[in-house]
C-alpha cells in the first residue's frame, strides 16, 4: 500500500514554535478586520465542499538504546525497512494483515549474527527481508528514543539543558535510510529523550500548526532524566495528531509503580501546546493539551513490570522458547541450558515444599521444568504441529505469553483506572518481553548477577477522540447515578424504604460500573469506527501491525513499532480557493447593498503657486503626486470624495501606520489636509479626528498641500535619509478603508548644508547633484571647488550692486513718503513689497541659487530694484541661518568667547584693529568659514555706507537722483542731522541680525548669561562694521 495521495493540499506551514523548517520571523501580527473574519467563517461553513478523503500509513517506533554506541546503525533496518523480525518469537505470522514476502533460505543464522556483533555495523541479519510496511509505503514516520545519552549519572540527571549533539547522529541515520524527498517536520529532545517526525513528499506540505514541548518528571519531579517529549501536528487542516515519547520511573517496588502512575499524570496535566487557528480563521483562546487532539499515540519505555511472579521463573519459561533459536554448541544455547539446569532442582524443591503443590501464580503458568516436544518423540505419536492452534497448544509461546500478560502492571493499572484508563488502548501482545536482554543476543535474558525479570517495558498505546469521549460519558454517567443516590439519601429515606426498589436501589461504584462495556485495553482488532474530529471531519484509524524486532542486538531493549492506517479528510487547496472566490463574491454583493461606499478621484494636476512646471502626473501611479517639490515652496493637489452608495457615509482621515517609537498622525508633518466644509465634530476636542458625513450623491473636495519649511527635514531630504512618500488612510465608518498614496520628488537645495559641502558643489548649482551627495571635511582639499560658497558670494555681490541702484531709483521716481532705509535693519528686517509678491521673489532667488541661474532672468522685468534687493537680503539672512555648522561654528565661538571672558576678568582690552586681527586668526583654521565671514561683513559695511553715510556733503547725504529729475532730492529724515548716531544704529542692527544667523552657540539656562552672551556675539560682528567709522576718525 502506498502512502501517496491522489491530490495533496498545500497550505503554508504556520509559524509555531517547534516547527521544522524554521518559520520566517514574523513579525508583529495584526488583528483581522471583521470583513476578513466573516469571510473565513463563511468559507469554513462550506468545508465539506473542499475536503477530500485520503489514506496514509503512520509508523510509530520506540527504542531504549541504553546510551550504547553503534545503536544508530540499526535504525534504518528495523524502523524504516521493517527488518529484524523473528516470526518464531513474535507470533507475527499469526496476525498478518496482508501477504508479505517469504524469507529467503539464505538469511543469516542467529549464530552468525551474534558472532559478528560489533558496534561498527548493523546487527540485523544479513539477507533479511522486510516483513513490515516501510519505505515510501509510510506517510508519517514517528520515532521515539530513550537514553540517547546516559542518565545514570547525577551530572546528566541534573543537567538544566539538553545537549543537541547526540541527537544529530540519529537524525542523520534516519534521514539516510528514508526514501528521497521525506522531510523532517518536528523534533524535540529532553536530555536522553528524543523524538523526530518525518513526512513523505505528499504529506509534508499538508502539515501545519506544529508545536513541540517537553515535561520533566525526574529528580525533584521536574528534572529531565525522566519525563516525556511531545509533538502536536495538524494534518490536512482537519486532523490533530499528538505523539508522546516517554521514559517513566524504573524499578519493581510498589513505590516505583506508584511513581510511574504519577509520572504519566504529570505529563498529561503539564503538557501544553501553542494555540492554533481553527477552520474559521480565529486563533483559539487557550493552548491545547493532551486530550484535545483527534488521535493520540503514547509510546516509549513506560517501565511497567510483571507483578506477583518471581523474575527467575519468568526468565526460565521464556528461555525454554528462545533456546530453540540456537544450535546445541552455540555459546548462547549453552548459557541458557546451564541456567535452566541450575534452577530445575530449586524449582522442584520449592514445589515439594508448597502446601498444595503450587502457588496461585504457578497454577496460571506452564511448568517451568516441562519442555516443548523434542526430537525423541515417536513419529507415530508426534502431532502435526502445523494443524495445532498455538493458542490451544500448552507448550507454545503464545500460551506462555497469555499466562504472563494477566500479571502485566500496565494492564492492571488500566483495569483499575489508576493510569491510562481514559480511553487508551493497546494492540494485542504476541511478542516476547522487550526487556532485558544480554547485549548482542537474540534471546538470552539478563544473565548478569541481577538477573532482572523480563517485562514489556516498551509499549505503544493509542487513543481516538471517540475513546476519550466515551470514557468521559461513562464517568459522567457514574457521577450522575451517584449524585442521585446521595440526593435521595439526604432527603431522609431510611433503610426501611430500600425494599421498594422503585424508590431506591443500592449502588456500589466499585462493583457496579459497566466495565464490560468499556475495555481500556481493547486491541482494536475490529473494523475501525468513524471518528468525528474537532473540525467536523470523519476519520478512521486502524492498527495493522504491533511487534518487536527480536533480531536487533545492539541494546538490552528490543525495538518496538506499530503501523497504523489513517483515513482522514484533508483540504484540497484548489477546491478551497474556488469556494473562497465564490464566498467573496457573495459577501461583496451582500455588503455593497447595505454598507457605505465612496469613490475617491484624484483631480487633474494644477499648480496653485503659479509656476510653469511640466505636467506632474505619472503613468500607473494611483494617488496624489505633487511632482517636483522645492524648499519653502508650497504645492497643492485636490481630490474629490463622492458618496456613490445608497446610505450616508461618514469619512475622515485616521492615524496611519508609523514606525515603532513614532507618534501616530493623520498625515506627515510636511503635508496639510483641508476639507471644503466644517467637520461633524468641529467644536469637539481639537485633537479629535475630524469626520465628515456625505449624503448619497454628495461629494467633498479635499485639498492636499505639501510645504517643506523645517530645515532639519530639508537636511534629511538632501541626504536622502527621508523622502516625500506616504500612504494616508481614509476611514469610511462601517465600510472599507481607502488607502491613498501621496508622493513628491524632492529637488536638492543649497539651504541646510554645511560650508564644507557647499564649497564642493560645482558650477551649475546643487541641482547638478540631484542624485549625488556632496561630502567633504574641512581638513581635506579633495573635491573643493571654491574658497567660499558660491551662493554666498552671488548673494552678497548682488546686494551690494542693488542697494545703490535702489536708492537711486527711489529718487528718480520721486517717491513720496518715508524712505525704507530710514528703518533700522533694512533691507534685512523691514520690507516694502507685498507679502505674496515678496514670497514669489524669494522663491525665484532660491531657484536661481540651486540652479546657478542669473537672478535678473528669474525676476520679472517690472519688478522694482528695491523689491529685488529686499528679496535677496531676506534670502541671504535665511540662507546663513540655515547653514548646518554656521559661519562661526560652536567650537570657534567657544574659543572666541573664552578669550573675551579672560580679558573681561583681567580687565584687559584690545583696540579695534587688534580685536579684528584676533578674530580672523581664530577663524583661519577653517578657510571657508573665514572667507564667508569676510564676504558678509564686507557687504554689511558697503550697505551701511550707502544707507547711512558718514560725510555730510550733499552727494553723500542725499539719495542719488537722475539729472533729468526736476524734483528736489529726498531728505534722509531726522537722522541726516546726526549721521554718526544714525550709522551707529545701523551697525548695531546689522550686527544683531547677523550675529544670531552666523554664530552657532549653546543655549544657556540663565537669562543674565544669555543676555551677556548675546552682547558678546553682537560685538564680534560689530567690530568689523566700525572699521568704516575709524577711517573717518570716529
Amino acid at each position: 500500500m502506498s502512502s501517496r495521495v491522489e491530490q495533496s493540499p498545500s497550505p503554508q506551514l504556520r509559524a509555531t514554535p517547534g516547527a521544522f523548517p524554521s518559520p520566517l520571523p514574523d513579525p508583529e501580527s495584526t488583528t483581522s478586520i471583521s470583513t476578513q473574519l466573516s469571510l473565513s467563517q463563511a468559507v469554513f461553513e462550506r468545508r465539506a465542499e473542499y475536503t477530500r478523503s485520503y489514506r496514509t500509513r503512520v509508523k510509530v517506533g520506540t527504542w531504549n538504546v541504553a546510551a550504547l554506541s553503534g545503536t544508530e546503525r540499526d535504525i534504518g533496518a528495523w524502523f524504516v525497512d521493517g527488518k529484524g523480525l523473528s516470526e518464531d518469537l513474535s507470533g507475527f505470522s499469526l496476525s498478518d494483515g496482508e501477504p508479505r514476502p517469504a524469507k529467503p533460505s539464505n538469511i543469516e543464522t542467529v549464530r552468525s549474527q551474534e558472532d559478528r556483533h560489533t558496534n561498527n555495523a548493523s546487527t540485523t541479519p544479513g539477507n533479511d527481508v522486510a516483513l513490515l510496511p516501510g519505505g515510501d509505503e509510510i506517510g508519517l514516520y514517528v520515532l521515539g528514543l530513550q537514553e540517547i545519552v546516559s542518565i545514570s549519572s547525577a551530572a546528566e540527571a541534573l543537567r538544566p539543558y539538553s545537549d543537541p549533539h547526540p541527537a544529530r547522529k540519529w537524525k542523520r541515520a534516519v534521514a539516510e535510510a528514508l526514501p528521497k524527498g521525506y522531510q523532517q517536520v518536528a523534533e524535540q529532545q529532553l536530555i536522553g529523550l528524543f523524538m523526530v517526525i518525518y513526512a513523505s513528499p505528499s504529506i509534508a506540505p499538508t502539515i501545519s500548526s506544529v508545536s513541540t514541548t517537553s515535561v520533566g518528571t525526574g529528580v525533584m519531579g521536574y528534572m529531565g532524566n525522566k519525563g516525556a517529549v511531545t509533538a502536536r501536528i495538524l494534518l490536512g487542516e482537519t486532523t490533530r495528531l499528538v505523539f508522546v515519547n516517554c521514559h517513566l520511573t524504573a524499578g519493581t517496588e510498589k513505590g516505583s509503580l506508584e511513581r510511574r502512575n504519577w509520572d504519566s499524570a504529570q505529563i498529561l496535566s503539564r503538557t501544553k501546546f501553542d494555540p492554533i487557528y481553527n477552520g474559521g480563521g480565529v486563533m483559539e483562546e487557550f493552548s491545547e493539551g493532551i486530550g484535545d487532539e483527534d488521535f493520540a499515540f503514547w509510546f516509549g519505555d513506560l517501565n511497567y513490570r510483571l507483578d506477583s511472579m518471581p523474575g527467575e521463573d519468568v526468565r526460565r519459561l521464556l528461555m525454554l522458547h528462545t533456546q530453540k533459536q540456537y544450535e546445541a554448541d552455540e555459546t548462547s544455547r549453552r548459557k541458557i541450558d546451564s541456567e535452566l539446569s541450575e534452577q530445575t532442582s530449586s524449582v522442584s524443591t520449592r514445589n515439594e515444599n508448597s502446601v498444595d503443590g503450587s502457588s496461585d501464580a504457578d497454577r496460571s503458568l506452564p511448568s517451568a521444568t516441562s519442555k516443548p516436544s523434542d526430537s525423541t518423540t515417536s513419529p507415530t505419536t508426534t502431532p502435526n504441529l502445523d494443524s495445532i492452534d498455538p493458542a490451544s497448544d500448552p507448550t507454545s509461546l503464545q500460551t506462555t505469553l497469555s499466562s504472563l500478560l494477566p500479571h502485566d502492571q500496565l494492564h492492571s493499572q488500566m483495569r483499575t483506572e489508576k493510569a491510562f484508563h481514559d480511553g487508551w488502548r493497546e494492540g494485542h501482545i504476541d511478542f516476547l518481553p522487550t526487556y532485558k536482554y544480554d547485549v548482542g543476543s537474540v534471546g538470552v535474558f539478563d544473565s548478569s548477577e541481577k538477573r532482572r525479570g523480563p517485562s514489556w517495558c516498551d509499549r505503544i498505546l493509542y487513543r481516538t477522540r471517540n475513546d476519550r469521549l466515551e470514557y468521559q460519558e461513562k464517568v459522567q454517567g457514574e457521577q450522575e447515578i451517584k449524585r442521585r443516590d446521595e440526593e435521595m439519601r439526604t432527603r431522609g429515606i431510611d433503610d426501611s424504604a430500600v425494599e421498594d426498589e422503585a424508590v431506591l436501589f443500592d449502588y456500589d461504584p466499585e462493583a457496579d460500573g459497566a466495565k464490560d462495556e468499556y475495555d481500556p485495553a481493547d486491541d482494536g482488532s475490529t473494523d475501525p469506527e468513524v471518528v468525528t474530529t474537532r473540525s467536523g471531519a470523519e476519520d478512521r484509524l486502524r492498527l495493522d501491525y504491533y511487534t518487536s524486532h527480536q533480531r536487533v542486538l545492539s541494546s538490552d531493549h528490543k525495538p518496538l513499532d506499530a503501523v497504523f492506517t489513517l483515513t482522514y479528510d484533508a483540504v484540497d487547496s484548489d477546491l478551497k480557493l474556488k469556494i473562497h472566490q465564490e464566498v467573496v463574491r457573495e459577501l461583496d454583493k451582500a455588503e455593497n447593498e447595505g454598507r457605505p461606499v465612496v469613490t475617491v478621484v484624484v483631480d487633474p494636476s494644477h499648480d496653485t503657486d503659479g509656476s510653469t512646471e511640466s505636467k506632474i502626473d505619472s503613468p500607473g501611479f494611483e494617488g496624489v503626486n505633487f511632482g517636483e517639490v522645492r524648499y519653502d515652496r508650497p504645492r497643492s493637489r485636490n481630490i474629490t470624495v463622492a458618496n456613490t452608495g445608497r446610505v450616508p457615509a461618514t469619512v475622515g482621515f485616521v492615524d496611519r501606520s508609523v514606525e515603532r517609537g513614532q507618534t501616530g498622525r493623520v498625515a506627515p508633518l510636511w503635508l496639510k489636509i483641508e476639507f471644503d466644509r466644517a467637520s461633524d465634530n468641529e467644536n469637539a476636542n481639537p485633537n479629535a479626528l475630524r469626520e465628515y458625513t456625505l449624503q448619497p450623491g454628495d461629494a467633498a473636495s479635499v485639498e492636499f498641500k505639501v510645504h517643506v519649511t523645517d530645515i532639519q527635514q530639508v537636511r534629511r531630504l538632501n541626504d536622502s535619509v527621508e523622502n516625500l512618500e506616504d500612504v494616508l488612510v481614509l476611514r469610511i465608518q462601517n465600510g472599507r478603508d481607502y488607502f491613498l498614496p501621496v508622493r513628491g520628488t524632492w529637488l536638492q537645495s543649497a539651504f541646510g548644508r554645511s560650508l564644507d559641502k557647499l564649497i564642493r558643489i560645482p558650477e551649475g548649482g546643487v541641482r547638478r547633484l540631484q542624485h549625488q551627495r556632496p561630502s567633504g571635511h574641512s581638513h581635506e582639499d579633495e573635491g573643493v571647488k571654491w574658497s567660499g560658497p558660491r551662493e554666498l558670494f552671488r548673494l552678497t555681490e548682488s546686494i551690494e550692486n542693488l542697494v545703490e541702484r535702489s536708492i537711486a531709483e527711489w529718487g528718480m521716481k520721486a517717491e513720496t513718503g518715508r524712505p525704507p532705509w530710514e528703518d533700522v535693519g533694512w533691507p534685512f528686517a523691514m520690507y516694502t513689497g507685498e507679502g505674496k509678491e515678496r514670497e514669489g521673489l524669494k522663491q525665484s532667488v532660491r531657484e536661481a541659487l540651486d540652479t546657478d541661474s542669473d537672478f535678473t532672468i528669474l525676476f520679472p522685468a517690472e519688478t522694482p530694484s528695491i523689491h529685488r534687493l529686499e528679496a535677496l537680503a531676506e534670502t541671504l539672512l535665511s540662507f546663513v541661518a540655515s547653514l548646518e555648522d554656521g559661519i562661526i561654528t560652536t567650537e570657534m565661538w567657544y574659543e572666541l568667547e573664552t578669550g573675551i571672558l579672560e580679558r573681561e576678568r583681567g580687565k584687559k582690552t584690545l583696540d579695534a584693529e587688534e580685536e579684528r586681527t584676533w578674530i580672523l586668526e581664530t577663524l583661519s583654521s577653517a578657510p571657508a568659514h573665514s572667507v564667508s565671514f569676510t564676504f558678509i561683513t564686507f557687504m554689511l559695511v558697503r550697505l551701511a555706507r550707502e544707507i547711512a553715510p558718514m560725510n555730510l556733503t550733499e552727494t553723500e547725504t542725499t539719495p542719488r537722483v537722475s539729472k533729468e529729475s526736476s524734483r528736489e532730492p529726498q531728505s534722509l529724515g531726522t537722522h541726516a542731522a546726526a549721521p554718526r548716531v544714525r550709522r551707529h544704529e545701523v551697525d548695531v542692527a546689522f550686527a544683531a541680525l547677523f550675529a544670531d544667523a552666523m554664530i552657532r552657540f549653546p543655549v544657556l539656562a540663565r537669562e543674565k548669561e544669555r543676555k551677556a552672551s548675546e552682547s558678546r556675539r553682537r560685538a564680534v560682528v560689530e567690530v568689523f562694521l566700525r572699521a568704516d567709522q575709524e577711517e573717518h576718525g570716529i
